[in-house]
């Protein structure tokens, strides 16, 4: 983290609260009943310990404090869990023990946090909302019903490339500009019942834009976080930024639910075939507590997290599987060869085929264990006094699960840095939650409930563009920077650019 850029800020609040510090540690527990980590400065506590990107920062604390790790960051108390064991631990046994989200400041914009499926609690209007993804999106009858929209979406992402490669041989393309675009009208079919954009697209543009602004405000270092009583002063201005960012994803998505609304109160029949928006309009609540309805805000939320979730995060996994096999020849032509056997050199790969695609299926996990979209996940908050692994943890701590070095964890994996999707052949380990040393979707009840829907969406898309192009990186780019960005989901801090070319016969 630069913390230059608030230095004589830092310097005041130092000598205004070290006071309030210390009078607060008086009543906090005492160390011995705490896990183990570094020493912290007054009011900062371990801030210093923890960079830019403290998902690396804190897998470097484990080969001094052990799998369990206590941070003070600023004043909130902060558990980071960092092996395969403490987790399996955390999710099995403790999980309803810490079932609420950690709120931080730019995820109160706009109140978002109060409606969100994402960071919002336990609560049962929560419960509802993952109810009605689970059975009306995420199900595998409604998949499998869908599977024609992923085709058609994928058909036009190759389309798009296609053209590029006709314009010239030699053209790149920013190749996460076309796989969001791809990924944004699979969930517009799916959501709204069309197309929405191309890679060209203003609205594309916007959207990405403004997701990527709010992402970055969620995973940057604030102190409003650290210091709860500033936050009214936004120092860093970083939630003004989130509202903003914020804002104008609603408004956008606002004004496709907007267009159905006036549509539905039109038309007289609304007897036909349903999709996702209209689920949400017709929702009316049955049990104890359950919202008698949904409002146009709270449907305009749930469509735009919908979007958020089935869109970055697959694609950041589809273009750092990219990087990986641009770096990795031999692994770019097994996957290659299995395509042209499974599903023939001159035949377009369907989604029925994915099943017969191990090494496919080995590269996507492989990817998932070295760049999790979720690094820390999305942090936990003990919502009592919990006995953790002997440990006394306070309520209201908040609690990190680091996927990002449990998977890299050498008790867990061997050639831990090394790209080999080999080692998930004739393997039982699978990211749906059960597998501790594998945990890039999460556990528990706050699992991410889209994984069904991701999956076959990152599988098709990722093995479409291996199968009908061959891949080169650009002349100036022949070792690639593979340096990640820290916000909500990890992206790539150099967008990769690539030569698609015709594949050869």
């Amino acid at each position: 983290m630069d913390w230059n850029e608030n230095y004589v800020i830092w310097l005041a609040l130092l000598s205004l609260i070290s006071l309030v510090w210390h009078l607060r540690r008086k009543t906090s527990y005492r160390r011995s009943k705490l896990p183990p980590g570094p020493r912290g400065w007054p009011v900062f506590g371990n801030l210093f310990d923890i960079g830019s990107l403290s998902h690396r920062s804190q897998e470097a604390l484990k080969q001094v404090y052990g799998p369990v790790v206590w941070l003070n960051l600023g004043f909130v108390k902060t558990m980071v869990l960092l092996s395969a064991g403490a987790a399996e631990e955390f999710f099995k046994n403790h999980d309803l023990s810490f079932v609420d989200r950690f709120i931080n400041d730019s995820m109160r914009s706009l109140d978002h946090h109060t409606i969100s499926i994402a960071f919002g609690s336990y609560s049962t209007y929560w419960r509802t909302l993952r109810r009605i993804c689970t059975s009306e999106l995420f199900a595998n009858k409604k998949i499998n019903s869908t599977m024609f929209i992923r085709q058609k979406c994928v058909d036009e992402l190759l389309s798009w490339i296609q053209n590029e490669v006709e314009k010239s041989s030699s053209s790149r393309i920013v190749v996460r500009d076309f796989v969001f675009s791809a990924s944004f009208n699979i969930m517009g079919n799916l959501m709204l019942s069309r197309n929405l954009v191309d890679p060209q697209s203003e609205i594309s543009s916007e959207f990405c834009t403004a997701f990527a602004g709010f992402q970055e405000c969620v995973g940057r270092p604030n102190i409003s976080d650290l210091i709860p009583w500033l936050r009214r002063l936004d120092l860093q201005g970083i939630r003004k930024a989130a509202e903003f960012n914020l804002a104008k994803a609603i408004e956008i998505i606002s004004e496709f639910v907007k267009e159905r609304v006036t549509e539905r109160q039109q038309k007289q029949d609304l007897s036909s075939e349903q999709d996702f928006l209209d689920v949400l309009l017709d929702y009316r609540g049955t049990g104890k507590d359950e919202p008698a309805k949904l409002s146009e805000f709270q449907v305009t939320v749930f469509i735009m997290e919908m979007f958020f979730a089935g869109t970055d995060t697959s694609s950041a996994t589809i273009e750092w599987a990219m990087c990986e096999l641009l770096q990795n020849p031999d692994q770019m032509k097994k996957i290659k060869s299995e395509l042209a056997i499974v599903v023939g050199a001159n035949k377009k790969l369907l989604e029925s085929d994915i099943e017969n695609l191990p090494y496919l299926h080995a590269i996507v996990q492989e990817t998932l264990r070295l760049h999790p979209p979720a690094p820390l996940l999305i942090p936990r908050k003990a919502v009592q006094d919990t006995n953790f692994m002997g440990y006394s943890i306070p309520k209201n701590t908040q609690v990190m699960v680091n996927c990002w070095a449990i998977g890299r964890d050498e008790d867990s994996w061997e050639d831990t840095l090394s790209f080999k999707p080999e080692r998930f052949l004739d393997s039982n380990i699978n990211y749906k939650g059960q597998c501790y040393e594998f945990l890039p979707f999460g556990a528990g009840r706050r699992m991410c409930p889209g994984v069904p829907l991701a999956n076959r969406m990152v599988h098709l898309i990722l093995g479409s563009l291996l199968h009908h192009f061959e891949w080169e990186l650009c002349d100036d780019e022949k070792i690639l920077d593979m340096r990640e960005t820290m916000g909500e989901t990890s992206n790539k801090l150099e967008l990769l650019q690539a030569i698609p070319k015709p594949k050869s016969t």
